[in-house]
Formats: structure tokens, C-alpha cells, sequence
């Protein structure tokens, strides 16, 4: 005799629906997920990157370029941006002198003397 039990299935439990507290949080989460992230494909898949910082909606780089000014370039280290006739309007100026550094630059000036 060979009997076999039929398992018996309970009922699932119906699905709980979110509260309204609830699904504004995972909306503001996804919002706050898609202003940090970007789709691209990469290799055929889609992936998600983070997106590149953004001032005034302008890229970081961009706003960097159009409103920096010579000085803070050449302070920030940042030489690609400059323009390349800076150094030559900066050449043509008075008292500019292409020294090194630490070089005295003023051949006019007495050495025996004190500068102050």
C-alpha cells in the first residue's frame, strides 16, 4: 500500500499596502537616488554611475572655466585652463621679470645696503 499525504497549502498572506508616510520616503529616496546617479551602457549593460557635480546646473569644470580668474588658476595649479595669451600680456607688463625665484630682481640696487 502505497499512500501518499497531499501537502496541504496554507493561504498568502495578502500583500500590506504602503502607508502614505511610507511612500513619500521612497519617493524622495528615488528622487534623491536619480539626482546623484545616471544610466549609461557600458560593455551592452546598463549601470549606474554617479553623476559628475554640477554648479548652477553648469558642470563643475565648465563654471570653473567661464568664471575663474587668472590669478586663482595659476594659485589652483590649474594651467590647462588658462588662456594662453595671459603670459604674454603678463610679460608685457612693467616691473614683470622672468627671474627665479628668490633672484633679486631690481639691478639697480645696492647690495651694501639694507633694503629697509
Amino acid at each position: 500500500m502505497n499512500t501518499k499525504r497531499k501537502k496541504i497549502k496554507k493561504p498568502k498572506k495578502p500583500k500590506r499596502k504602503l502607508t502614505v508616510a511610507q511612500k513619500r520616503a521612497r519617493r524622495e529616496a528615488k528622487k534623491e537616488r536619480q539626482k546623484k546617479h545616471q544610466w549609461i551602457f557600458i560593455n551592452g549593460k546598463q549601470v549606474r554611475v554617479k553623476r559628475e557635480p554640477q554648479i548652477d546646473g553648469i558642470p563643475a569644470d565648465e563654471w570653473i572655466r567661464q568664471n575663474a580668474d587668472p590669478i586663482w588658476l595659476v594659485q589652483n595649479e590649474m594651467w590647462e585652463y588658462l588662456d594662453p595669451d595671459y603670459f604674454n600680456d603678463l610679460a608685457s607688463t612693467p616691473g614683470f621679470s622672468e627671474g627665479a625665484p628668490g633672484e633679486d630682481v631690481d639691478a639697480n640696487c645696492d647690495s651694501s645696503k639694507p633694503p629697509f
